[in-house]
């Protein structure tokens, strides 16, 4: 904040922008705990995600084999028909958590991996196999939702990790030091004029 040599600055204004700087190290110092609060979730966050990924892939390879097993010992008819018998379908309910002022989803899922006798198909007609495969996938679908949930989480959290380091960064290097360089000229101005106010007396009484 450049103050031209010619303006006469005034005490009160000198008051203002000694208030303008400290509240920007304020909102400095609070901004950096956010980033620092934002910065500790996200790792806990990845932790979980790694995990849920991990956790993700084994049981995708899990219902693979046991859905290539019920093909090979019951057949792939057999197999197509069971899925078009399952007519129950998952539900989804969106929320919304905060998160150190982030606000991130929250999903609510009920009647996805369900008790053998609510599959909705005849389990006398079928075997073993295919009751495993329709199990092993219910718990992929499971998976796969929280590792949504996780994942979009960790998203906005690093987005808004970002935004706050801008903000910081802006108030710690730009902002800030302006506002010193600023009050810094102020005193200097009103030291040389009052320095020159008393001067000016002084040759006035002489």
């Amino acid at each position: 904040m450049a103050i031209k040599d010619n303006i006469k600055p005034t005490r009160s204004e000198l008051i203002e922008l000694k208030k303008k700087i400290k509240l920007s190290q304020s909102g400095h110092k609070l901004l950096k705990m956010k980033r620092d609060g934002l910065i500790l979730e996200l790792f806990a966050i990845l932790e979980k995600a790694k995990d849920i990924r991990t956790e993700v892939e084994k049981q995708f390879a899990l219902a693979s084999l046991k859905l290539a097993i019920a093909k090979s010992v019951e057949g792939l008819i057999v197999v197509k028909s069971t899925a078009f018998a399952l007519k129950d379908t998952p539900k989804l309910e969106l929320q919304s958590k905060n998160v150190m002022g982030v606000v991130v989803p929250k999903i609510q899922a009920t009647r996805v991996h369900q008790k053998l006798s609510e599959h909705g198909y005849g389990i006398i007609g079928t075997s073993s196999r295919i009751d495993e495969a329709v199990d092993s996938y219910e718990i992929l679908v499971e998976k796969i939702i929280l590792a949504a949930e996780i994942e979009t989480t960790m998203k906005k959290l690093l987005e808004d990790i970002e935004k706050t380091k801008r903000r910081v960064n802006a108030l710690e290097f730009k902002v800030i030091p302006e506002l010193n360089e600023a009050k810094d000229f102020i005193i200097l101005r009103l030291e040389e004029m009052e320095r020159e106010n008393t001067f000016r007396l002084k040759r006035i009484k002489g």
